[in-house]
């Protein structure tokens, strides 16, 4: 059940007290004995959001053969803030694809929530998308003739919803982020950070059990960056799983573990303090 929404801000402009205390979905239910290959985490342990096993990614044209992923292991904990980092072609976005079930993959192994949801069926898959992921882009990738309600609730909708439901859902969600003067407002009516603002409403609608976000600051400027990031930053302090694909090297620094990548292997893999990140240009 979400907490009654608060006021909105005056403006619209992103209020971090008007968030809810714990943005995470509810636990999944216990896999059955002999589910994982290798050991369960402890019980002290926060369970594993995601585990990746010898993820491997190859693009063909013709005869030639690209290896964008070389055998990836990478498992994320729920609570976690991760920045998957490397230069262009590194293969961090392919990673982001793969391990969120976007793409298929050559080889290996992707469990979210302990569900190898590379073995899924097609309409099972993008089902157990909807439900368990959310996703915040740098082109936003909002339906242009949709408002700012309408794009948000839709993930709501696809996954069976009720509409009344669905739309209250998505109000309220709106109103946490600091758009609630903006629920009837289509994309070119807003700004580019009231935009990031709303993609990041639709990310959360569904109370995902991760949160998947590729260059979330990539087309704002550094004051709209700031206020986007700090969102973000802030939804995880109240518990939600969140990867950050990015190549800024601020918020590398900011988040709470790092991960590197070059040509298609993670290189390094370090946990560091989390604090508040600096957007730079």
């Amino acid at each position: 059940m979400v907490d009654p929404t608060p006021e909105a801000p005056p403006g619209g402009e992103w209020n971090a007290s008007a968030l809810p205390l714990h943005v995470q979905a509810p636990q999944p239910p216990p896999a059955p004995a002999g589910y994982y290959d290798a050991a369960p985490p402890a019980a002290d342990a926060a369970p594993l959001r995601l585990e990746a096993r010898g993820v491997r990614k190859v693009y063909r044209t013709g005869s030639v053969e690209v290896e964008a992923l070389a055998g990836v292991d990478l498992s994320v904990a729920a609570g976690e803030l991760v920045a998957v980092m490397g230069a262009s072609g590194s293969g961090k976005t392919t990673l982001l694809n793969c391990l969120s079930g976007l793409d298929e993959i050559d080889d290996g192994e992707v469990f979210v929530d302990g569900v190898d949801i590379q073995r899924l069926p097609d309409a099972k898959r993008t089902e157990h998308r909807a439900r368990s992921m959310g996703f915040v882009f740098q082109a936003f990738n909002l339906i242009p003739v949709f408002t700012a309600v309408e794009n948000v609730e839709l993930p709501m909708l696809l996954v069976g919803t009720p509409a009344k439901e669905a739309r209250e859902r998505a109000s309220e969600i709106l109103a946490r982020v600091g758009l609630g003067d903006r629920l009837g407002n289509r994309p070119n009516e807003m700004s580019g950070g009231e935009q990031q603002r709303t993609t990041v409403a639709r990310a959360l609608v569904t109370e995902p059990s991760i949160v998947w976000a590729d260059e979330p600051t990539g087309n704002l400027d550094t004051h709209t960056a700031q206020t986007v990031l700090d969102l973000l930053w802030e939804l995880n302090d109240h518990g939600q799983t969140l990867i950050v694909v990015t190549h800024d090297p601020a918020i590398g620094d900011s988040a709470a573990r790092v991960v590197n990548m070059r040509d298609g292997s993670v290189i390094a893999d370090r946990v560091q303090e989390k604090r508040r990140v600096e957007a730079s240009r």
